[in-house]
């Protein structure tokens, strides 16, 4: 490849983000480059997002944009074989969607009971499921050569069956559920085979096109609290349900 990538041997840290052409990705994107570190910020078409493209250029050389399309499994393998010899201290899975609607706009009307629409399902599925389990297989070699050693998957206080008192959102809620059991499997078995340290993250309701405009809080303060919460993860402390806020969710 023409550009050089972060080896081993680097003292800079590096994360691989996915879902970083708007919204919470591009936040972390921007808060990881500020921090200092390397940032490969995975988009399905970087070029299409002006503001990726302007924190590219403001960080140039620390912020590398890559196109992945994290529903197509052959992309991500190619990813992998060409960013060979990177080291990726985190590995966040920020990619995610809710389907063909809007919670912000519908309430529980959207994804209610008898309104499935199964196509949908298996399009939420792959990107908020499959997706993110890919991505760890792939780059987990990467991950584990590097000196920190986490991934970390963004998922939803929907997706906790502990505390559903409103019912509705099936296929989100499911796929953040699957998701979580997926971190907590992965935290477990990872950490026996090669060290590194695998959770799930809630990032807060967030005024995002997914969170709406009546969401609790902006992208800024729960990117802040989502780095502080990855920076302090452990071993011992991979395999939770947190929060951005340092808290913890029942599964």
């Amino acid at each position: 490849m023409d550009e050089a990538y972060p080896t081993e041997i680097d003292n800079v840290p590096t994360i691989l983000i996915t879902g970083t052409s708007r919204g919470l990705g591009l936040e972390c994107a921007r808060q990881y480059a500020e921090a200092g570190w390397t940032v490969l910020a995975c988009a399905r078409n970087p070029a299409a997002s002006p503001p990726l493209q302007a924190l590219a250029s403001t960080h140039s050389g620390r912020v590398k944009t890559l196109s992945l399309d994290v529903e197509d499994h052959a992309a991500i393998d190619r990813l992998a074989r060409e960013l060979d010899g990177t080291a990726i201290d985190v590995l966040l899975n920020s990619a995610g969607t809710m389907g063909n609607g809007s919670f912000a706009k519908d309430g529980l009307a959207f994804g209610s009971f008898g309104r499935s629409d199964y196509e949908d399902w298996e399009t939420i599925f792959r990107l908020n499921v499959f997706g993110p389990m890919k991505i760890a297989e792939a780059f987990i070699g990467h991950v584990a050569r590097s000196n920190q050693k986490k991934i970390v998957t963004l998922t939803s206080m929907l997706g906790s069956v502990g505390i559903n008192r409103i019912g509705g959102l099936y296929a989100y809620r499911a796929s953040k559920a699957a998701v979580n059991a997926m971190m907590k499997s992965m935290a477990i078995d990872l950490a026996k085979s090669h060290g590194i340290a695998a959770t799930a993250l809630h990032p807060g309701w967030v005024r995002t096109d997914l969170g709406g405009p009546q969401a609790d809080i902006d992208s800024e303060t729960s990117v802040a609290g989502m780095l502080k919460v990855i920076d302090a993860l452990t071993l011992e402390t991979a395999g939770r349900f947190w929060v951005y806020d340092g808290s913890e969710l029942p599964w």
